[in-house]
């Protein structure tokens, strides 16, 4: 009789833990952004929130180096996700990348990481809230057409929009396309191809160049 006193409460508990867990699953499904806060912090070369650079191997990418006088075309946010290591991306479309893959996608697998160098700045809620923002990105289209609008979005445009809106932090001044090099005849096959003759001139532009030479970062793994 003692045993059946706490069997009724004990099956109540398993049923409402039960409950509890598919309700949360139902919630958030597919929601990548979602970590277990309570995890023992990764002994890594890494930090949640670095800004990692590679030459990547696209006729895009290489006019974009070229156009920005950078050994730097394509650049993403590292993320701490439940424990492994994300590069948050703007490709075709925005998403998480696993790091290793990420890596291996640039010219011979070399790759630059930089932080802040008040990475006090980044304290968990800040993080939080920069991987909380970063949901609206994430799918969307790339935007081929560098367009400084949230329709569509590049991959500098990405990690500058996180920081500023989620952390408060402006990495970099914006520029406008006419201030790159346009001039060389790659480049401008490529802007022919996306602009014809109306190309934008005066469209506010960040390139990876722009937040690599920030004076708010510092160098934390240079692979070159």
């Amino acid at each position: 009789m003692k045993s059946k006193k706490y069997l009724f409460p004990l099956i109540t508990f398993i049923l409402s833990f039960g409950c509890a867990l598919f309700i949360s699953l139902k919630v958030f499904p597919d929601n990548p952004f979602t970590g277990n806060k309570e995890k023992k912090a990764l002994l890594s070369k890494y930090k949640d929130g670095d800004i990692i650079f590679q030459t990547s191997e696209s006729k895009q990418c290489e006019a974009v180096r070229i156009a920005t006088n950078s050994k730097f075309s394509h650049c993403g946010i590292i993320y701490d996700i439940n424990g492994k290591w994300f590069v948050f991306e703007a490709v075709q479309p925005v998403k998480l990348t696993p790091l290793e893959d990420w890596i291996k996608h640039g010219r011979d697998s070399k790759y630059v990481v930089k932080r802040l160098k008040n990475d006090s700045i980044l304290k968990p809620e800040v993080l939080q809230k920069m991987k909380e923002y970063s949901q609206q990105f994430d799918g969307k289209e790339y935007d081929a057409y560098f367009e400084w609008t949230d329709n569509r979005i590049y991959c500098s445009e990405l990690v500058w929009k996180i920081y500023k809106n989620a952390a408060g932090i402006e990495l970099s001044k914006l520029r406008e396309l006419k201030d790159f090099n346009l001039e060389n005849p790659q480049v401008q096959k490529i802007l022919k191809e996306r602009y014809g003759n109306a190309i934008p001139l005066e469209e506010k532009v960040v390139a990876p160049s722009d937040l690599a030479d920030s004076n708010l970062l510092k160098t934390v793994i240079d692979t070159y």
